[in-house]
């Protein structure tokens, strides 16, 4: 004992099981502790469990009146009614072994709350076209003269299918041009070039047939508006619906002034007259149905 006392720091408590003695380490030594009368525990009381008091059983007499709750509460007594402290938000300590700005290699993920957006209600759709003197191919005009540049042939066509939808017609409508891989008289499927008339917005008659168009006069004057001051229409083509190469505004991508298109004249009563004219000009664009698609019966 004296040995494990010598290693102990001065004022170390070193307690004795077998014997059940207390000593004291001090500075040249160590002190035996006096302890009391010993007392043994009793078995009886080893099981003894504190007795648990009810809570209080408050009785609250019915009433209709709705500030009765309130009343009741503020004249319970702060035995029935304990203080509490108002509510805080639980505020995390710093520890500067976490720091609070989040590291950009581990983003935090947090739930993403989207809105519910009401679907739009659906935009009213243009009544169809009904055909009124029979089955036809309709040659319309878009609402707007263009320059050369027109986004390709491609560009030209989907303005001919946006207007024509605008209007309620539901065929598949080509802009009335020639370009580097189409040729105008190519356009109208094969089948409806010599049987179906060629027809305006109001079906009225215009050529008898697709090949009519390319040899014969308009009977009707499509156009009569203000809205296009020159009465020239682009089509890029010859006499006969062919491709003219070297006169459709580089494949109607081009408005600069020393390149040139094909046009033609609508007071010379033809669609394909051969005139030359610079891609700068704002003349009609026509859109032709390429083929007649029978309407569905009610």
């Amino acid at each position: 004992m004296l040995a494990t006392a010598r290693r102990q720091q001065e004022g170390t408590l070193i307690f004795i099981e077998d014997r059940a003695d207390l000593y004291i380490r001090v500075r040249e030594g160590i002190r035996q502790v006096i302890l009391g009368d010993y007392q043994a525990f009793s078995r009886d009381q080893e099981n003894e469990v504190a007795a648990v008091q009810p809570p209080p059983v408050v009785h609250y007499e019915p009433e209709n009146n709705p500030n009765s709750g309130a009343e009741r509460l503020a004249n319970s007594g702060p035995e029935n009614q304990p203080l509490q402290p108002p509510p805080q938000r639980p505020e995390v300590p710093n520890n500067p072994r976490y720091p609070s700005n989040p590291d950009p290699r581990y983003p935090e993920t947090r739930p993403h709350h989207h809105p519910q957006h009401r679907p739009r209600p659906p935009e009213p759709q243009p009544a169809a076209h009904e055909h009124t003197s029979g089955p036809g191919l309709h040659l319309i005009a878009l609402n707007t003269p263009q320059v050369g540049n027109m986004r390709g042939i491609r560009g030209a066509d989907y303005l001919c299918f946006q207007q024509a939808r605008a209007v309620g017609l539901k065929g598949t409508f080509r802009a009335f041009l020639s370009s580097k891989l189409q040729d105008l008289y190519s356009i109208v499927r094969k089948s409806d070039r010599d049987n179906l008339p060629i027809v305006n917005l109001r079906d009225q008659v215009l050529f008898n047939s697709w090949e009519s168009l390319f040899s014969m006069f308009m009977r009707k004057d499509i156009l009569r508006d203000s809205a296009w001051p020159q009465k020239m229409v682009w089509h890029g083509s010859s006499s006969r619906g062919h491709r003219q190469t070297d006169n459709y505004c580089e494949t109607w991508r081009m408005e600069d002034q020393v390149m040139t298109g094909m046009a033609s004249s609508l007071q010379a009563g033809q669609l394909l007259e051969q005139a030359a004219r610079s891609c700068s000009s704002r003349y009609i664009v026509l859109c032709i149905e390429n083929s007649y698609i029978a309407q569905s019966k009610k």
